[in-house]
This record gives C-alpha cells, structure tokens and sequence, in this order.
C-alpha cells in the first residue's frame, strides 16, 4: 500500500517521544543535559559524515573536493528564499500553536524541541528517496529503516528537550506523505547528480541544526530549506 511506508515512520517517532516523555521525566537535569549533548554530537557528527562522504574523492591518488561551488550558491541562494518566506519563523509559530493547543504552554523548550526534532528528522535523502520508492512501487524499506532510526532519535530529543519533539511527527507525515503522492511526476528530477546534492546539503543542513543543539540557536535552518531545492537544480543546469 503506497504511504505505508510513512506511517511507519509517523508511528516510530511518536513511539520514540511518547517513551523519551515517560523516562526523560524521571531523569534529573544532569541526565537530561548530557543526553542533549550526546544527541547534539551524534547530529553533529552525521552531517560532518555525510557531507564529507559526497565531498570528498580519491583520484590518481589525491584527495580532492567536489560540490563545494553547488553547495555555496545553493545554500546563500536558498537562505535569501528562506529569509524572504520567513520559514524559520512560521515553523515557530506552529510550534507556539501546537504547545497552546495541546495544552503545554508551560513546556519553555517545547517549540525548540519540535522545530530542532522536525528538522533532524525530515532534512536528509532517504526520506525523499524513501518516499518515492513507497509511492512508484510500493517498497517502503527505506522509511521502515528511517522510521527505527527516526524512533531513537526522537527518544534522545525528548527526554532531553520534552514534549514538543513527538510533534515532529507532523511534518515528516505531511512531507513525506506529499512526495509519495506525487511520486510519479517527483522521480524524473531525482537523478543520480540531484540525489549526491540532495544529500550533501541536506547533510550540511543537518550539522546546523547540531550546532544549535550544543550552543544555542547560532543558524536559523529552517530559513535555509530552500537550498534542497537549488540543490537539485543544479543537477540540471550543470
């Protein structure tokens, strides 16, 4: 059944935040502050993994970069399009709404809990990737892996930044969902170049958000969306 795949997913990530939100309660903030931290590194450190992985080939026997010229003009060009949408601020407004509506307006971390979650879990290729390969054929593999994956991460997040990451869940259903549906007319642009730029920036996009994990808010990410977009354009215009 096309879309399966994302319910998975949207099933992982509740599990994950609904079992962090039990144990992160009885955790004492020494607790809660160390696993945010060993979240933030393990963010961190798959982005710097990712990018790295598409960035960096061996030929006759030297080390040399590729994509670097792509990633630059995609991710200004995206920041412009993102700061000029105001994408980072409408995410936290529907964080403030969700936090009002699901009655936790005391929760002070709950709108960085679901804008921080919500970026790690749908910024990267195999929930694009994953999404269209449940919508053409029906295999939902991927998201089956991402949804496991997805589930722990989630757990971390919430026990360390509350509630607000099982509403993460949202977005990912929404998006994923979305590429799903519109799989037929999505595949023809996901070409091999496209995917190597999908996830070389989006694995950048990923080490920001780890950045702001460990020292405060430093990028707005969500403004710097876009960039996928232009990322996967460069694959046709070059």
């Amino acid at each position: 059944m096309p879309g399966f795949g994302t319910v998975l997913n949207v099933c992982g990530i509740v599990v994950g935040g609904v079992l962090g939100s039990l144990f992160g309660d009885r955790l004492g903030k020494n607790y809660r502050e160390t696993l945010m931290l060993a979240n933030a590194i393990s963010v961190l450190f798959v982005g710097i993994a990712g990018a790295m992985s598409y960035m960096l080939k061996v030929s006759g026997g030297e080390l040399s970069t590729q994509g670097t010229l792509m990633l630059v003009v995609s991710m200004a060009a995206g920041g412009l399009l993102g700061e000029l949408a105001d994408l980072d601020g409408r995410s936290e407004k529907l964080g403030i709404w969700l936090r009002h509506k699901t009655g936790n307006d005391t929760d002070s971390e709950f709108v960085e809990g679901f804008v921080s979650a919500s970026l790690v879990v749908c910024v990267g290729a195999m929930a694009v990737v994953g999404s269209i390969e449940d919508g053409l054929t029906g295999d939902w593999s991927i998201l089956a892996a991402k949804a496991v994956m997805d589930m722990v991460v989630i757990f971390v997040m919430t026990a360390s930044l509350g509630r607000g990451c099982i509403f993460s869940a949202i977005p990912v259903g929404v998006i994923q969902g979305t590429i799903t549906l519109l799989a037929v007319l999505a595949k023809p642009l996901f070409t091999d170049a496209a995917m190597a730029n999908l996830s070389l920036t989006g694995s950048v996009l990923i080490f920001c958000v780890g950045v702001n994990l460990i020292w405060g808010k430093k990028f707005r990410v969500a403004n710097m969306l876009p960039a996928l977009v232009f990322a996967v354009a460069w694959a046709f215009l070059f």
